[in-house]
């Protein structure tokens, strides 16, 4: 039976009490609302890169601008869903009256789910697993005093940070924002644990479990809230495939409307090269090649820019969003409900918008343009090497942290007048509310796990950066480089 009623309930961590009707659960999700909007790691988007690094140009996308763009696209397919759906079968599937409800969790979740990502983007993902894969076995064999010896699982968790699973750990562990499971579940966007090794691609869940979605830290609550919301450990909630639909529809088209704004490809280009990709997309899923679904929406994005003499590249992309937004959003709705049943157990191993159809063909077309013509930019490769250097050089900078052994680091911590000058002015730079999450996490922790909570307390304060910020600490450390 398909109850979806049971998978969008009010309980929270600490909430006691369930909520008796939909009038006063909506009221819990509009709490919800409130407690996201109102996050620093929320304001922080509006620094932190989508495509191009510290830039100045208002116009370019930040994450927070491409967030708010993926959250109105889920909130088009959420009410495209319940238009499609009749009477008969959201009474079948228990979704009578849900609608306000399910639209505000996917919003949510369309806004919250990049706040785990550190600055400079997936190339601020990759610098910090490859310090912590070059440099964590060495800095425990650097430790005076210490027997410690690092769990092949958690050795992994901590080398395989990633920005989906570093937002749960902001919203339960640092932040603590207290937010109905029902909401944390919507981005919950993979389903694997960090100790887990990664499955094989035929394997069940390969989907699903091919990043890193939790760490071992927030593996308990994760194990409650799945309890909670009926899920099985491993699966997803049905929001998280809306929230992930939304994205793949936003950003294929952003990233390209942002290389136009910075001249990298002009209109002209820019038609030319999708058509091109298209045509490629459509030979390799086997479809008719007459590309006429991405031909039509160009010509008349072209037509709309041609009767505009002040802002035609504004009017291009306006018009080709129109034509490419309504197709894709249909498509992925169609999906949603023709697997109703997968999706609601949470066991559909797919993406939405990923099934080798002219929908996907199209949403291809648009990645391969940004990969081969906006990412490998000569810019933008520039500014992804700056964000390397910056990161891995902060790591560098604040290791002395990680190569004390328990006992000097709780003198440390208390800032007792035996702690060491360097590291005592560098642990005084680390976040009250980090620095609280971590001792809240060690208080019966053996040595091992201490030091594990060690490692992500460094890097939730690298993470949380704004890319302006990263930028600005690492010229200030510098000069201590050497130490």
């Amino acid at each position: 039976m398909i109850d979806f009623s049971i998978k969008f309930i009010s309980s929270r961590p600490q909430h006691t009490k369930e909520r008796e009707n939909l009038q006063s659960l909506l009221f819990d999700y509009e709490s919800d609302r409130g407690r996201i909007i109102n996050s620093a790691a929320v304001r922080r988007l509006q620094q932190k890169t989508q495509v191009f690094p510290l830039e100045r140009n208002s116009a370019v996308r930040s994450r927070l601008t491409h967030s708010l763009e993926v959250q109105q696209v889920g909130r088009f397919i959420v009410q495209s869903i319940f238009n499609q759906l009749d009477e008969e079968k959201q009474l079948e599937y228990k979704l009578e009256g849900l609608d306000r409800h399910i639209e505000s969790i996917v919003e949510m979740s369309c806004l919250m789910h990049d706040i785990g990502n550190p600055p400079f983007g997936h190339f601020g993902e990759q610098a910090i697993n490859d310090w912590f894969n070059k440099n964590l076995s060495n800095t425990i064999l650097s430790m005076e005093e210490s027997n410690l010896s690092l769990d092949e699982s958690l050795n992994r968790d901590i080398c395989n940070f990633e920005g989906n699973a570093q937002a749960v750990r902001l919203i339960h562990s640092l932040l603590r924002l207290n937010l109905t499971y029902s909401q944390v579940a919507g981005i919950l966007k993979y389903t694997r644990c960090g100790t887990e090794v990664k499955p094989e691609k035929d394997a069940p869940l390969s989907y699903l479990k091919k990043k890193v979605g939790y760490y071992f830290s927030e593996k308990k609550y994760i194990g409650t809230l799945c309890d909670k919301l009926n899920m099985q450990v491993g699966h997803r909630h049905p929001a998280s495939y809306i929230m992930e639909a939304a994205d793949d529809i936003s950003y294929c088209l952003a990233d390209l409307e942002d290389a136009v704004e910075k001249g990298i490809l002009d209109i002209k280009q820019l038609r030319e090269v999708l058509l091109s990709e298209y045509k490629i997309s459509l030979n390799q899923f086997k479809l008719d090649t007459d590309g006429s679904k991405l031909e039509s929406a160009l010509e008349k994005a072209v037509e709309a820019a041609n009767n505009d003499d002040i802002c035609q590249n504004s009017q291009f992309f306006i018009a080709l969003r129109v034509g490419i937004t309504h197709p894709l959003v249909k498509h992925a709705v169609k999906r949603f409900i023709d697997n109703i049943s997968a999706v609601y157990q949470g066991s559909f191993n797919e993406a939405l918008l990923e099934d080798n159809s002219h929908a996907h063909a199209v949403t291809e077309a648009f990645k391969s343009v940004a990969i081969k013509y906006v990412f490998c930019h000569k810019e933008v490769e520039g500014r992804e090497l700056q964000g390397y250097k910056i990161i891995t050089g902060l790591l560098d900078c604040y290791q002395p942290l990680l190569k004390l052994n328990r006992a000097e680091f709780e003198i440390v911590a208390e800032q007792k007048k035996e702690a060491g000058l360097l590291e005592g002015r560098l642990f005084k730079k680390l976040p009250s509310k980090h620095v609280r999450a971590y001792k809240h996490s060690v208080k019966t922790v053996n040595d091992e796990h201490e030091f594990y909570y060690r490692c992500r307390l460094l890097q939730d304060y690298i993470s949380g950066m704004t890319d302006q910020f990263a930028f600005d600490e690492y010229r200030a450390l510098m000069v201590i480089d050497a130490c």
